[in-house]
């Protein structure tokens, strides 16, 4: 006969405001739930609970949804919730669009080359050729677009400076990871608060794009080993990382995290991941390691 497990169900209101007849609603979801806690009233709460060791989560996850439609549900194990190393997608994940797409717009490519990113994105063809295609198509712009980009078309997903301030206040280290552009992402992390970025470099020609991305090609897999890497460095056991990402390229690291989290995901990616928010914005990722809202760090 096998032991309960203590888990710990949160939940994270997304249509509707989570209110007391929603939380008695996942608790009759759950087997022997204990008394919910709010971390955020109306916004987010815990709901402490035992079953077997085997417990499905994911499915204990999915019930919690459909119990409460436009809600999103996490279900972990109650010990080592709060994680010491955080590695986060940029592209859709940190920020609202792709830099290859907002780029190819200068070369009036944007619907053609977002087609590709989208199928790359969910899956559909191998992410390092399709890359290479789309670069190809850039080339003789002006280095200087990426300023113009950045200056005029990125917006930072809501809540994404918190979540880093609010993890590296507490002494988790933080890596922005990107099948994109160091052009890119050194900004961008420099934005959002990363402690350090890894990324793919655009290959220059007299100050132009030579239509080519330096070899070997920062992807699945080079996202997932620098998770290892890191995690390996920082002496840390594998349940005190949490990755995120939206795109099939993050799925090895997502698989690899102790926590791995789908955000606002393709379905492919929310299919797979142990975890997923559908509805939330980045604060989520501290509800689920169980911050309260008075523990965020506004940077």
């Amino acid at each position: 006969m096998t032991s309960p497990a203590p888990l710990t169900a949160t939940l994270i209101a997304g249509r509707e405001p989570l209110d007391d007849a929603a939380l008695a609603r996942a608790r009759a979801a759950l087997p022997a739930p204990e008394a919910p806690l709010w971390l955020d009233p109306g916004r987010a709460a815990d709901i402490p609970f035992s079953a077997g060791a085997n417990a499905d989560q994911r499915a204990l996850a999915e019930s919690l949804r459909a119990a409460l439609p436009g809600t999103d549900a996490v279900v972990q194990p109650s010990a080592g919730r709060r994680k010491k190393l955080f590695l986060a997608d940029m592209d859709s994940t940190m920020i609202g669009q792709e830099c290859i797409d907002e780029l190819a717009a200068f070369v009036g490519l944007k619907d053609h080359v977002a087609a590709i990113t989208e199928r790359a994105m969910r899956g559909e063809i191998e992410f390092e050729p399709a890359l290479r295609e789309r670069v190809a198509l850039l080339k003789g712009l002006p280095e200087s677009v990426v300023d113009e980009v950045i200056a005029g078309h990125i917006v930072l997903t809501p809540g994404g400076r918190t979540a880093i301030a609010t993890m590296r206040a507490h002494g988790a280290y933080t890596c922005l990871v990107s099948g994109g552009f160091t052009s890119f992402t050194g900004r961008i992390a420099a934005m959002l608060g990363f402690d350090e970025t890894r990324a793919n470099t655009l290959e220059l020609d007299g100050g132009k794009l030579a239509g080519l991305v330096r070899e070997p090609i920062f992807g699945r897999d080079s996202k997932r080993a620098t998770l290892v890497e890191l995690r390996e460095r920082r002496n840390l056991a594998a349940h005190e990382t949490m990755a995120t990402g939206d795109g099939a390229n993050d799925l090895a690291m997502i698989a690899e995290a102790g926590l791995g989290v789908a955000y606002h995901a393709k379905p492919k990616v929310a299919e797979a991941a142990p975890a997923r928010i559908e509805y939330g914005d980045l604060t989520a990722l501290l509800y689920i390691q169980g911050y309260r809202r008075d523990e965020f760090v506004e940077a």
